[in-house]
């Protein structure tokens, strides 16, 4: 999964009566109660998607047809469920143009999610890419890359990836294809 930006929610301002004073916590939202399986809708009270994981203080939100990790602290709790500031449609977009990046050609770099090096584009076939990593090729399609500050990104490792090519290859075959 790749991360998408973080979409903030402005939440309600609450104030206090003129002349009383409330502690801090009392003038700060509830915190939003993100939890797996929980309806996620948009400022209108439109639906977005419905949260499919929580981890390391991200949210992957679930669209049906688009997968963003978004920070918990991006929802906000409202009267129906959890409220992001995106809508659906938005957020759909801003999946596709995150996974489609357009500069997939031979011989581009590509990192891991934190940075690391694994390995460089080798072929681009229709939808499938193959990257070369130091110890096997692989096909990926090219919804599985994004944009990132050195070239592509990929979800895995260049030890995960080569160990999807090594269980995906036939036995006594080569591997990644």
């Amino acid at each position: 999964m790749l991360a998408a930006p973080a979409f903030a929610q402005a939440p309600a301002s609450t104030t206090a009566p003129a002349g009383a004073t409330a502690p801090a916590a009392a003038t700060a939202p509830a915190a939003a109660n993100v939890t797996v399986g929980a309806t996620v809708n948009d400022n209108t009270g439109a639906p977005v998607g419905t949260i499919e994981s929580v981890s390391g203080g991200n949210a992957v939100l679930s669209t049906g047809t688009a997968k963003a990790s978004i920070p918990v602290t991006s929802f906000a709790q409202g009267p129906n469920g959890l409220i992001v500031g995106i809508t659906k449609s938005e957020l759909e977009s801003k999946v596709a143009q995150a996974t489609t990046p357009t500069e997939i050609a031979v011989g581009t770099a590509v990192s891991d999610p934190q940075g690391g090096a694994v390995g460089k584009v080798e072929a681009v076939s229709g939808d499938l890419v193959t990257v070369a990593t130091a110890s096997s090729k692989v096909q990926v399609p090219k919804s599985g890359f994004a944009k990132g500050p050195n070239g592509l990104v990929i979800a895995m490792t260049a030890a995960q990836l080569d160990a999807a090519a090594k269980k995906a290859a036939p036995a006594g075959g080569a591997a990644g294809k």
